[in-house]
Parts: structure tokens; sequence; C-alpha cells
């Protein structure tokens, strides 16, 4: 059997056993209720906490893990905005780059081969627009942000590109996220669930999309062309 399909079929059993083995930790009420207990840890244990904090994220997201989103927010609450804003988005886009690179590594010569032609239109658009198209994705994310490193990966892109840009456009989110985290984590009542700050921060995290979309019409480039 070829190399490349036992590892990915490796890959893929493993993601779903720790989907189902670990998903049901990544929820809100289990933040919630683990939040007290972590932030003593973390007051006592700094670096080591930002440190597992890191490593964890790079690897909820490089297998993508569902939770992500609840991981964002339960960093704000535990960390603060600035230094989490540090450690979700480096390892954010660690995490996204290395499941681009496992899905070029194991898929895209086979689908190359067997699709080339196809998509031949696609890797040129690529070639030419992919560092403004792949920042609109990572701006407006229409696709999921798994699915996007997935496809990403079996098309010409570089590396580096991929990762800047994918840094850059993950960031405005990223920080509506953590924004919206640290609120969550001001909240001890449900009364707290209607203060004007929490209001505010979910109704941005609501509209963010909307607003990137409007920001990213201002930004397209005319006549096809784009930034490299």
């Amino acid at each position: 059997m070829n190399k490349k399909l036992i590892i990915g079929l490796i890959l893929v059993i493993s993601i779903v056993l720790l989907g189902v083995n670990f998903g049901q930790y990544f929820t809100l009420e289990n933040a919630k209720a683990q939040q007290l207990a972590l932030n003593t840890h973390i007051e006592d244990n700094f670096i080591l906490s930002a440190a597992i904090y890191f490593i964890g994220y790079v690897f909820v997201t490089a297998f993508s893990i569902p939770g992500a989103a609840v991981v964002t927010l339960l960093g704000a609450a535990l960390f603060g905005f600035w230094t989490s804003l540090l450690l979700v988005s480096f390892a954010s886009t660690i995490g996204a780059t290395l499941a681009f690179l496992s899905s070029r590594y194991l898929l895209r010569d086979w689908v190359q081969a067997k699709f080339g032609s196809k998509l031949d239109a696609i890797n040129k658009g690529v070639e030419r627009d992919g560092a403004f198209y792949l920042f609109s994705l990572r701006l407006i994310p229409v696709f999921p942000f798994f699915l996007i490193n997935l496809l990403m990966g079996l098309t010409p892109i570089s590396v580096v590109k991929y990762y800047v840009f994918s840094q850059l456009g993950m960031l405005a989110g990223t920080m509506v996220y953590l924004n919206a985290g640290t609120q969550l984590a001001e909240i001890d009542s449900l009364s707290g669930i209607v203060s004007p700050a929490v209001l505010a921060s979910f109704a941005l995290l609501g509209l963010f999309p909307l607003i990137a979309k409007w920001i990213m019409g201002k930004l397209r480039p005319q006549n096809g062309s784009s930034p490299a």
C-alpha cells in the first residue's frame, strides 16, 4: 500500500478518535467550570501555562479538532487580551500551516495527477491572485478554516506566502473572538449576560463577517490584478 495513503489513513483515524474522546471538553460550559482552577494555576506557573496553551492550540488546529473557538475564548479569559492575542495568533497560524503541509504532502500529487487539467484554471488563479484570495478567505470565514487549510495545500501557493497571509487574514477575527472572551470571563451570573460590554462584544462577533466583506470589496484589486 502507498506510504502516503497509510499516513493519511492514520491521520484521519487519529483526528476522528481525538474528536470523539476529547471533543466534549472543548465546550463553553466546561471552560467556565474550569476557569477558577486554571486561573490559580496560571498565576503560579505563568510561563509553563502559556507554553502548554500554545502547544495545545497548535495541536487542536493542526488536527482540526472541533472546539477551536471555545479554546480561543478560554485563552482570552485566562491570559487577558494582549497575551492571548500573541499566543493564539501564532499558534493558530502554525497549526493551520501544519495542516496545509499535511494536505500537500499526502494529497497534492494524487489530486494534481488525476484532475490536473480541470484544476489548471484554479492553479493559475492561485498563482496570480493566491495571496489576496487566501487573505479574503481568512478575513471572511465563508468556509471552515480547517477546510481552507486542506484545500490550499492542493494549490501551488508557497508555504511562506500561505503562512504570512493566513496570519494577517486571521488577525482581525482573532481579536474579535478574544475581545468576546475577555467579556465572557467577567460573567458571574445570568444578569451579566445582558451587560452593555458583553452585548457589544457579541454583536461585533456577529457583524464581523459583514464588515470584513465590505472591507474586502473596497480592497479588491481592479482588472483581476492583486498583490503577489
